[in-house]
């Protein structure tokens, strides 16, 4: 029997990952039907913005505007294709909301997240958010590795 999900988290960080996860998500909210909303996650990580000493709110509001637009035409593409979908921004680590605070909140099933995202330096030093939220969410976690359309192609 074929697991159904009902709530799914996308985090997005304008990766090629995030966008392929994304992307793979719709496809699975398509074939559960109208029970399966998708919830789209941009986390603005707080930390990088604590070592710089002329700390601005500019940047924030910037990196902030950028995420809406990107989640925006993430989430009208999948309405278009008859897919219930909202999106949030937190702020904070990553790591911790993605795995914890936002699957709370919205009784999340399923997290659908891309194997790599945008933060290598973080990523060598502190370890991966993906490897972090496979190891410790509170529901599934689907690791996206491939593109639906060319999943034997190499990078």
């Amino acid at each position: 029997m074929a697991q159904e999900y009902s709530n799914i988290l996308v985090p997005i960080d304008g990766s090629k990952e995030a966008e392929l996860a994304f992307k793979k998500a719709v496809s699975v909210a398509q074939r559960n039907g109208d029970k399966t909303k998708l919830h789209l996650l941009h986390v603005v990580d707080t930390r990088a913005f604590q070592s710089i000493s002329s700390f601005d709110t500019t940047m924030v509001e910037q990196v902030t505007e950028t995420a809406k637009q990107t989640l925006e035409e993430y989430a009208k593409q999948a309405k278009d294709a008859g897919v219930s979908c909202e999106y949030s921004i937190e702020y904070g680590s990553p790591k911790n909301i993605i795995a914890h605070d936002v699957p709370e909140q919205l009784n999340t099933d399923l997290i659908m997240i891309g194997a790599t995202g945008l933060n290598a330096v973080e990523r060598i030093l502190i370890g991966s958010v993906t490897e972090y939220v496979t190891r410790t969410a509170i529901c599934d976690v689907l690791v996206v590795k491939t593109d639906l359309n060319n999943k034997f192609s190499k990078k």
